[in-house]
């Protein structure tokens, strides 16, 4: 063993800890299954173990280490196109679909996390080399809370006010408040909606939310996410039945129609409010408008 055995086990050590902790599952993240872990796992090793070697190349004047990270760079976003294309595939199977918005988010979030791990390995690596072990356990505890804060984005309860409304039907027409949702024109559909259907308006808390809400993408993460974590009355081959998320175009309202198979209201909003603001739906119109107001 040399000087450098120690400060790389440290840094891969640390820097697999955080991919491991990014890769924790519940009812609306992928993967949920071991050999999807163990890929991500190994990816994380992988990232760990280039992040911690790349000081001690660049300290020994071995500058191929950074062409290993380019190397690396590509390889991941090999891994953000394997998880689109399987999440794509899987997709069409889904009761109530993801949708490409959401999907693209995934893949995004896992080829990230890798970097993140780069990051964590390669900070503690340098701080216990350049002073000593009790700096890398520093460095790298200050790297996990930031590794942990990028990890946590923007939930859909920052964007707006979630309201429960009954169902109700005008003839054959669905409404929700005075949103309408969709044409129901037999009666033992209409029955089976007003049994099991629940109706929620969301209400954006600013025109940067209201622009946000209005991507296609963006509701359709909430009726997954809503059939994921309570399930979903309905089966293939029953248009009536699919869960639909309509826009009031004169205020931007919400107004979300969902057959929920556990019927909780509470925890319904509580799903909603926990729906991740999706990178791609994400518009800062107001920004704009500030920055034109200043150059005019």
């Amino acid at each position: 063993m040399n000087q450098y055995t120690y400060p790389i086990l440290f840094g891969v050590i640390v820097g697999l800890a955080t991919r491991l902790y990014m890769l924790r599952t519940d009812t609306r993240q992928y993967p949920t299954r071991l050999h999807g872990k163990v890929v991500h796992v190994a990816m994380g090793f992988i990232a760990a173990a280039l992040g911690a070697i790349a000081i001690p190349s660049i300290m020994k004047k071995d500058f191929s280490a950074i062409t290993f990270l380019t190397l690396a760079a590509s390889q991941f976003r090999d891994v953000r196109n394997m998880e689109r294309n399987t999440l794509s595939q899987l997709d069409g199977y889904e009761l109530v679909p993801r949708g490409s918005t959401y999907i693209e988010g995934i893949a995004l979030v896992f080829e990230s996390r890798n970097y993140l791990a780069i990051f964590t390995s390669f900070v503690t690596t340098f701080a216990y080399l350049a002073w000593n072990v009790y700096a890398g356990v520093a460095a790298g505890i200050i790297s996990f809370i930031i590794a942990r804060r990028l990890m946590t984005g923007n939930k859909l309860v920052d964007l707006v006010e979630i309201e429960h409304v009954p169902l109700r039907f005008e003839g054959a027409g669905l409404y929700i408040d005075n949103i309408y949702i969709m044409n129901i024109g037999l009666p033992v559909r209409q029955e089976e909606i007003m049994r099991y259907g629940m109706g929620f308006i969301l209400k954006p808390k600013s025109m940067d939310a209201q622009i946000t809400l209005a991507n296609l993408g963006q509701r359709q993460a909430i009726l997954h996410d809503m059939s994921v974590a309570l399930g979903v009355y309905r089966d293939s081959g029953t248009p009536a039945l699919v869960p639909l998320a309509k826009r009031d175009l004169n205020d931007g309202r919400i107004g979300v129609f969902v057959l929920p198979q556990e019927q909780d209201v509470d925890r319904a909003m509580r799903v909603i409010g926990q729906v991740p603001t999706l990178e791609n739906a994400i518009r800062m119109s107001s920004k704009a408008l500030n920055r034109e107001r200043e150059e005019v």
